[in-house]
């Protein structure tokens, strides 16, 4: 059976710190974008662009990551 800790970081090359550290830092940026989306909503002169911005950076970076996409878009077991 394999390590839940160290199978999906080592299927794109990571080690289990460096996956770590790359997964806090996209979630948050996620959060950081989703509460200036928040912000937006109520003073829509405020972050016009901050979410859409930062989603495209992100994508950028995570499918820049690993040419195929192997190991993304797998939930299995995420409990989602």
């Amino acid at each position: 059976m394999d390590n839940p800790f160290t199978a999906h970081p080592h299927a794109v090359g990571e080690t289990y710190p460096q996956h770590f550290r790359a997964s806090w830092g996209v979630g948050l940026t996620l959060l950081a974008a989703g509460l200036a989306c928040l912000v937006h909503g109520l003073v829509p002169a405020l972050f016009k662009t901050t979410g859409s911005r930062t989603i495209a950076r992100l994508n950028a970076r995570l499918t820049g990551r690993k040419p195929d996409g192997a190991g993304y878009g797998d939930w299995t077991g995420a409990g989602v």
